[in-house]
């Protein structure tokens, strides 16, 4: 687990812009297969952010596949089964950011 904190401002102290989603594959497992479900997580600024969160979420066991996207606040999250939202939320957590729900 990671032990970057965020204060509600960029995760990294400067605005480094938030560029393209982060993606994050889990190999070893069947990629695109499964569940998707799509959070909404409050804090993210950056492409920093994204890959702390998708790290985190990643972790989850079930887990194939991770996108965050810090412009929108959204992390898709494919899975073998569906996830226990408080599992994802401890995750997000962990990561520095604010588990809002799911759309």
């Amino acid at each position: 687990m990671t032990d970057q904190t965020n204060s509600g401002s960029s995760c990294c102290g400067s605005s480094c812009g938030t560029g393209a989603a982060t993606d994050v594959q889990v190999h070893g497992v069947g990629v695109g297969v499964g569940v998707t479900t799509t959070y909404k997580v409050s804090g993210m600024t950056c492409g920093h952010c994204e890959t702390a969160v998708s790290k985190e979420i990643s972790a989850l066991d079930g887990v194939t596949a991770v996108t965050a996207v810090a412009e929108t606040g959204e992390v898709k999250v494919t899975s073998t089964a569906p996830l226990d939202q408080e599992a994802v939320r401890a995750a997000v957590d962990e990561a520095g950011y604010e588990l809002v729900g799911r759309d």
